[in-house]
């Protein structure tokens, strides 16, 4: 397995306290793993980035080509983007979703889901889409039943309660939003909203409100 340095650019959602892979880190490691907010400003002073067995950057709903460049279908190097999956202001998850862009060697992709599998993390490799994997599944859902609720298709409760012990789901949509937030909910299904145009993304009502409180009522 590649050995690999940190990197911290801003505040990182995906690493927000002291973690195993974080800890595992080299400070002369080959490879380059770059953390926070802004990670992609570090990935353009960052040098020497071909002689790296691979870089990740962390990415938030952009897709990795924002920061490497798109080239007719056939981008791809030793960058690949990283997110490990967080709901609003819950803990993040084992998940990393691990971005590849279409001519991304395969080797690069193998030495950067190793280093994070060795920390016990679990990988699902994708394709460069904005929302990645999970929320471009999720944020539809979240708005559907943010949508039944307001056409009073039935109570909050006993939405929750069906999708739990119809599907197996151990947390239904409504208590899951209240509990991590309807606000960081709007600001990410509204990101892919614009980045894709299509309608299932477009923050239903009570997620535009909740933003508008958190603005202090600005619209």
């Amino acid at each position: 397995m590649s050995s690999y340095r940190i990197i911290q650019a801003g505040d990182s959602r995906s690493f927000p306290a002291d973690h195993a892979f974080l800890q595992a880190a080299q400070p002369g490691g080959a490879a380059a793993v770059i953390v926070g907010s802004e990670a992609g400003a570090a990935l353009r002073r960052l040098a020497q980035i071909d002689a790296c067995p691979f870089v990740a950057i962390e990415l938030g709903t952009e897709c990795l080509g924002v920061h490497t460049g798109e080239s007719r279908g056939t981008e791809g190097s030793n960058v690949v983007g990283f997110a490990r999956y967080r709901l609003g202001s819950a803990e993040p998850t084992p998940l990393v979703e691990l971005v590849r862009q279409p001519a991304t060697p395969d080797a690069v992709v193998q030495a950067a889901r190793a280093a994070f599998e060795a920390a016990g993390l679990v990988v699902a490799v994708c394709n460069d889409f904005p929302g990645r994997i999970v929320d471009r599944l999720i944020r539809p859902y979240f708005n559907a039943a943010l949508r039944r609720l307001d056409e009073k298709l039935a109570s909050a409760d006993d939405l929750d309660k069906t999708l739990c012990l119809g599907l197996g789901y151990p947390e239904g949509p409504i208590a899951l939003l209240e509990r991590t937030g309807l606000v960081p909910h709007h600001d990410v299904s509204a990101a892919l909203y614009q980045a894709l145009a299509q309608e299932p993304y477009a923050p239903a009502r009570r997620a535009q409100v909740a933003k508008q409180r958190a603005m202090g009522g600005a619209v």
